[in-house]
């Protein structure tokens, strides 16, 4: 039986324990999963598809969750989704109309996140309804997306080494 959804403010509490005051790039998702998995749940699973994919991106192997989400951390990375509501369970056209009501949220949150670099700090978006409904939103707001039109997918599956490629070609680069 799957664990009813949490709230939004549950994801965000689980979040802030990871948050650094010197983020270097923001990842937007699109929500956490109906499975009840969620990237910074340090319960979790080093092999969920988003988690294993951001650590490759960051050339670590952790042996734990906890210790991946720590090292996410400290490169200054952080990962907001466009709604906290589990959209995976829902048509596309169900999914877009709880992305677009939950804009102004994920706005807010990323100036409050991000603070003074807010127009600065560059943001990358996964999966294609993403970055078509919230990137031109962003970019009218201010907001520094380094998409510029190409969509990173989800890397469940078959998709796992296009998102590698994409991400590595959009993505600023950065220290390791």
């Amino acid at each position: 039986m799957m664990a009813a959804p949490k709230q939004r403010s549950e994801y965000l509490d689980l979040r802030r324990r990871f948050e650094t005051p010197n983020v270097t790039l923001v990842i937007v998702a699109e929500s956490p999963p109906v499975s009840g998995l969620y990237f910074y749940n340090p319960d979790g699973r080093v092999s969920e598809p988003l988690f294993a994919a951001l650590m490759k991106q960051l050339g670590i192997r952790p042996g734990t969750k906890l210790e991946g989400l720590v090292e996410f951390q400290k490169q200054g990375w952080a990962l907001v989704d466009a709604t906290y509501e589990p959209v995976n369970g829902l048509t596309g056209r169900g999914r877009d109309l709880a992305i677009d009501r939950d804009y102004p949220e994920l706005r807010d949150d990323l100036r409050q996140l991000l603070t003074v670099r807010w127009r600065t700090a560059p943001l990358v978006l996964i999966k294609a309804n993403v970055c078509r409904l919230v990137e031109p939103k962003l970019k009218a707001d201010g907001f520094n997306v380094v998409n510029n039109g190409r969509s990173i997918p989800f890397p469940s599956h078959s998709w796992s080494r296009e998102f590698d490629r994409l991400f590595r070609e959009i993505a600023p680069p950065f220290e390791q």
